[in-house]
């Protein structure tokens, strides 16, 4: 009787907080200017129902694209692409990445690579077309039907990784980059005169930092804890040629894995969701940085499924040519493909350009299973 009066006593302390809560929140929208927000706080308050398009063993999978935006060299080329298919009923996630140098023949024009999908459909159909041309490419390479799109620019995640208060990350091994680009300083001459510069545009990747340092930062991250405000955590997850094995498309997929992973336990805080200001200040970033197909009615059911999957268990995938240091097979390899008389460095499907079908069965493995592990040798099957 003693422990049923005390809950009780707990329990009438918790409803004023609660009900505070909700009121303070309720107050708040009246100073939002968006008044399209009204509506999506009072679905999240009050409805606790989550209503979103499923494939049909009920996940839900979403396509996540960064692109650089603004002032960035190509500020449509998708850098990160990744799908996140997410399983309620068994509480998983499954996160893909695809790498952005993937030749995918379908798309027009000389450079075929996969992220240039994106921007391909922006040029032709601005604000609609990039994400309606990207999750075609996207289910096409993958198998999986696409239920939503979102992308995101490089500004706007800095901006709301900065108002959450930064992350918490453990980093696996402690790398050096000294190939990160500087934004706006892609075609810098770093002081080389016409006849140098001239004589420098064969320059081998590897000695670039040396013949352009004007060009590159040099990234520095220690084994263990780390605290990253905004533009580190970028800079984290968008790394490509770090040491101590830190280059592989492999090692940035469990980059941006604990990267999402931190970034929604801290929007998913108390901190956040009980603090009306800074739940606003992240809508108005977000929605001024991103472009997808989720409607507005549907905002709230996002959040709700991600409270639901609160403790998820993560699995991350990834489509890469391998490891042959831990002897982990790969689905691609490099290639050189001639196009319009220039040759181009990209990734394709080790059973063919073109021909998805391995990559298909390896990720409704990795969704259905988890761990799966590539062969050494292709697995026959028809082009699709």
């Amino acid at each position: 009787k003693r422990r049923s009066l005390l809950k009780s006593f707990k329990m009438h302390r918790k409803r004023p907080l609660i009900l505070l809560a909700i009121i303070v929140v309720i107050l708040a929208i009246f100073v939002v200017k968006t008044a399209s927000f009204y509506p999506f706080l009072f679905q999240l308050v009050f409805n606790q129902g989550v209503n979103l398009k499923q494939t049909t063993d009920s996940r839900v999978n979403i396509l996540l694209l960064g692109i650089g935006g603004g002032n960035h060299d190509g500020p449509n080329l998708t850098d990160t692409i990744m799908l996140a298919s997410l399983d309620p009923k068994n509480n998983k996630v499954t996160l893909v990445s695809i790498p952005r140098d993937l030749w995918f023949p379908d798309l027009e024009g000389t450079n075929k690579k996969i992220n240039g999908v994106y921007a391909d459909g922006e040029f032709k159909n601005p604000g609609k077309g990039g994400l309606i041309e990207a999750e075609a490419a996207i289910q096409k390479v993958t198998g999986q039907n696409i239920d939503y799109g979102v992308r995101l620019d490089f500004s706007g995640f800095v901006k709301a990784v900065d108002l959450v208060g930064g992350l918490d990350i453990n980093v696996d091994n402690t790398f050096d980059d000294y190939q990160y680009p500087i934004d706006g300083k892609e075609t810098d001459t770093c002081g080389h005169s016409p006849e140098e510069m001239q004589t420098l545009t064969n320059t081998l990747e590897d000695q670039l930092p040396q013949v352009f340092p004007c060009r590159y930062l040099h990234l520095h991250f220690n084994q263990g804890l780390n605290h990253m405000d905004g533009a580190t955590a970028l800079e984290f997850v968008r790394s490509r040629h770090g040491t101590n094995g830190e280059d592989s498309d492999f090692a940035r997929s469990k980059r941006q894995e604990k990267i999402i992973a931190a970034f929604k336990n801290q929007i998913l805080s108390a901190q956040t969701l009980l603090n009306p200001g800074k739940i606003i200040n992240l809508y108005n970033i977000l929605s001024g940085s991103i472009n997808t197909d989720i409607q507005q009615g549907e905002f709230d059911d996002f959040i709700r499924l991600a409270e639901k999957m609160r403790s998820a268990k993560i699995i991350s995938g990834a489509i890469d040519i391998g490891d042959v240091t831990t002897q982990r097979n790969g689905l691609l390899i490099e290639d050189s493909i001639a196009s319009d008389g220039i040759y181009l460095s990209t990734l394709t499907p080790r059973v063919g350009n073109g021909n998805f079908s391995e990559i298909q069965k390896y990720i409704a493995c990795e969704i259905t299973k988890g761990n799966c592990v590539v062969s050494p040798l292709p697995v026959a099957a028809s082009k699709n």
